[in-house]
C-alpha cells in the first residue's frame, strides 16, 4: 500500500500542471492521467470490496507474471474501459477530490479479505495481494508518461 501512497502523493505533485500535454507522448493531459490513475483505484477496491471471496480461484497468468516481474506495462497496446474514463471537464478540485478517495479506498482494501478480488480483462482474478502490486504497476505506468509529457 505504502507504493501507491507514494505514487499518489507524487501525482498529487503534478496537479498544477493539469492542463499540460504534448501529443507526441500521448493524446490526453497530465490532468487525465492522474484521474484516471486515480478513477482504476477507486473502482477497483469498490469492486473488490463487493466480491465474493469464495467465488475467488487462482491461475497461472503469463502476461500478469511479467508485468508484476518488469513492473511496467507496455505502453499503448490496451484502452481504459469506460468505467475508467475520466469526464472531458478536468479541473484541479476534482483531481484532488480523486487523488483524497484514492487513499481512503486503500485503507479500506486493507480490511478486506486476502480472496476478495477483482476480474482483470487480460489478468483475469486478481485477489488483494496482487491487486496492490497491480495498482503501484499501473500508477507508475501513468507517472512515467506523466513526467515525459512534462518533459518535452
Amino acid at each position: 500500500m505504502d507504493k501507491v501512497i507514494d505514487l499518489l502523493n507524487l501525482l498529487n505533485q503534478y496537479t498544477n500542471q493539469y492542463e499540460k500535454t504534448n501529443t507526441t507522448i500521448s493524446e490526453v493531459s497530465v490532468g487525465w492521467h492522474i484521474e484516471h490513475s486515480c478513477l482504476v483505484i477507486s473502482r477497483v477496491i469498490d469492486t473488490i470490496l463487493q466480491s465474493n471471496p469464495a467465488a475467488y480461484s487462482w491461475h497461472f497468468s503469463f502476461k500478469k507474471l511479467i508485468v508484476f516481474a518488469l513492473h511496467k506495462f507496455p505502453r499503448g497496446k490496451a484502452q481504459a474501459p469506460k468505467a475508467v474514463m475520466p469526464n472531458e471537464q478536468i479541473d484541479i478540485e476534482t483531481i484532488q477530490k480523486n487523488i483524497d478517495q484514492a487513499k481512503e479506498s486503500l485503507v479500506k482494501l486493507t480490511m478486506a479479505n486476502k480472496n476478495q478480488y477483482f476480474t482483470h480483462p487480460i489478468f483475469g482474478k486478481v485477489n488483494k495481494k496482487d491487486t496492490f502490486k497491480f495498482l503501484a504497476v499501473h500508477t507508475q505506468h501513468h507517472v512515467k508518461i506523466i513526467q515525459d509529457i512534462l518533459a518535452g
